[in-house]
């Protein structure tokens, strides 16, 4: 079994009367990978927060690396690395002179350590480069590297990748998992919903609370109520086809997917039943296929049953 890095129970924030995290409950085990989906406002930043020690618990506990979030805020500030939503960069200076201040800040003055930095998050050739100059993407690898520059075993990264392109994206995870295989442990906040699948396990969150958590597989298999659909007609009539599935018999769910149509239906639904609504509707139908459900379908499954 492995160790137990973080515990949350109960936790819950509250700004006034508005419930930010409502009384979740989780662990992280050492060496996971843990994706914390959701959109924007539903308390990703602010669990985060609260796990770092920065915002006290309303009600609830947790820990972190063994220390309570309340009572030891700063024995887990030096033992994690953050990076947050925003680059906390500094735009008039190097890559090498930022690197160089946050190592300072955790004692950290020598070279070679500073070096391995450079060379682990690809930006070698690049010190010298005033972060002003550097696309989004290099920004993206300079944050991480201000992260972990005093090697800490757990990672908390906040919607790391967003505004990066999708070959960024893929690399910064390629450098996730270099990470996890030296020992560390990470949870990931991100509300592209593809990201997700790269995560051992996912939570769920919307509107301060947890979904559910569990792996990518395991979430498709028991929190989808049904069967997920591709539906593909004439580009002209997808609004009529629409319209079409959401009348139909035992229809869940139903909506565009970029150029072609996605329903949920229940378990008992035929193609034949899918295919004939649309007939009657006078829609010719291209194509109805079977296709494995993602997490953006659980999402909106378990989303809806507490709508």
């Amino acid at each position: 079994m492995s160790i137990e890095v973080i515990s949350a129970i109960n936790l819950t924030k509250k700004f006034g009367d508005f419930v930010a995290v409502d009384h979740i409950n989780f662990t992280i085990g050492a060496g996971e990978v843990v994706g914390y989906l959701g959109p924007n406002g539903s308390g990703k930043t602010t669990t985060i927060r609260m796990l770092l020690g920065l915002l006290r618990p309303t009600d609830g506990q947790a820990t972190v690396l063994g220390f309570d979030v309340v009572r030891q805020p700063e024995e887990i500030k030096q033992r994690s690395g953050y990076m947050s939503q925003k680059f906390a960069l500094y735009p008039d200076l190097t890559v090498a002179e930022n690197l160089a201040f946050y190592g300072g800040v955790y004692g950290i003055r020598e070279r070679a350590q500073l070096d391995g930095i450079v060379d682990l998050v690809g930006l070698r050739g690049l010190e010298k480069e005033r972060v002003s100059a550097l696309s989004t993407g290099w920004k993206q690898r300079l944050a991480l590297g201000t992260a972990i520059v005093h090697r800490p075993k757990l990672l908390f990264l906040d919607e790391p990748t967003s505004g990066v392109d999708p070959t960024a994206r893929r690399a910064f995870w390629d450098l996730i998992y270099e990470l996890v295989g030296q020992g560390v442990t990470a949870l990931v906040t991100t509300h592209y919903m593809d990201e997700a699948e790269y995560c051992g396990r996912v939570g769920i969150m919307r509107d301060g609370k947890l979904l559910a958590m569990d792996t990518p597989s395991s979430l498709k298999e028991t929190a989808l109520p049904g069967i997920a659909w591709d539906v593909r007609v004439e580009s002209v009539a997808l609004l009529d086809a629409l319209a079409a599935l959401e009348r139909c018999l035992g229809m869940l769910r139903t909506g565009l997917a970029g150029d072609h149509l996605r329903a949920i239906t229940s378990a008992d639904t035929r193609v034949e039943t899918l295919g004939g609504a649309l007939e009657a509707a006078g829609i010719t139908v291209a194509t109805i296929e079977r296709v494995e459900p993602t997490l953006e379908d659980v999402f909106l499954a378990l989303a809806a049953k507490r709508g």
